[in-house]
């Protein structure tokens, strides 16, 4: 009887010890926050479009949370640590250019995309700890530094996908820029979601787009195609465009693409996102996983540059 007894006790303490062990071990797989470290008192004054509102940011906060409003947070490390620098290297030089104004940047995508801590929890639900982490490593780890070229801190631009080369800025934003010259970037194809895109519009839509007479035949002449071959012009029945004026009048993801009438629709075919001028993102992340470091990466993208560090 007493052995019944047992039995029947150990039984019943089983699924109390499982349970017991399973906490035990879910308490072991809890991740502590870490800490973000400030070793500037530079502020960054941030126009909030949302609220229309001046936000004074501290610059590595700022760095945190532009890092991970413009990089996906499950990127490579040493991706992570690239952008870290040149987003630093971005604001600095808009600080400077910008000390007579009454805000340094906007938190959109027409500077840089900052996203605050808010944002982030909302956008990230139950990985935000896990995602913060991997930012602010990357941020603490990059701490201070910046791209400078000749002395003076640089003008970062950065994208998300190459068509296989970056662009030189001076076919882009008419000024020729030393450091932003087009390099060839290979692996964006591989990593990148984005590298090839298709978008349909209407006959009506396009030429009501592009503020041209209706006509039911197309016809598209590509006159000059850069080094990247990215369109600089072209003409759509007898009017001449270039290609940065489809890329903003049709909204497309790039200046690299072909056009194709299909009966009353018409199908645009581009290759790689964004203006093209700078790192590409998704190419740095092609970088890192091939196991190029950060600074690598970097002056791969921005030519003849030097990473220097503020002073603390």
């Amino acid at each position: 009887m007493k052995r019944i007894f047992l039995y029947t006790a150990v039984l019943v303490s089983i699924p109390f010890l499982i349970v017991i062990l399973y906490n035990n071990n879910t308490k072991k797989e809890v991740i502590e926050e870490i800490e973000l470290k400030y070793f500037s008192n530079i502020i960054v004054r941030v126009m909030r479009e949302s609220t229309n509102t001046i936000e004074n940011i501290r610059l590595e906060e700022y760095i945190e949370g532009v890092v991970a409003g413009e990089m996906p947070a499950l990127f490579e490390e040493e991706a992570l640590k690239a952008q870290a620098v040149a987003s630093r290297s971005y604001v600095l030089k808009k600080i400077e250019d910008n000390k007579n104004n009454n805000y340094d940047v906007t938190d959109t995508v027409t500077n840089q995309v900052y996203l605050d801590e808010e944002n982030l929890k909302n956008k990230w639900q139950d990985n935000y700890t896990e995602y913060i982490n991997r930012i602010r490593t990357a941020v603490n780890e990059t701490s201070m530094e910046y791209l400078e070229y000749n002395g003076e801190v640089i003008n970062a631009m950065f994208f998300s996908t190459s068509n296989g080369y970056t662009e030189d800025a001076e076919l882009v934003f008419k000024e020729d820029i030393p450091y932003l010259k087009s390099v060839e970037s290979s692996w964006d194809s591989d990593v990148s979601t984005a590298f090839n895109y298709t978008e349909q519009f209407s006959l009506q839509e396009f030429y009501e787009k592009l503020n041209i007479p209706y006509n039911s035949t197309l016809t598209v002449e590509i006159k000059e195609r850069s080094a990247s071959n990215r369109i600089l012009s072209l003409i759509i029945n007898n009017t001449e465009f270039t290609g940065r004026d489809l890329y903003n009048k049709l909204g497309l993801r790039s200046t690299d693409f072909n056009i194709t009438q299909i009966g009353s629709n018409v199908v645009i075919d581009t290759v790689g996102y964004g203006h093209g001028v700078g790192m590409s993102q998704y190419g740095a992340q092609g970088m890192a996983l091939a196991g190029y470091k950060y600074d690598e990466i970097l002056k791969h993208y921005y030519i003849n540059t030097n990473i220097a560090k503020l002073e603390e």
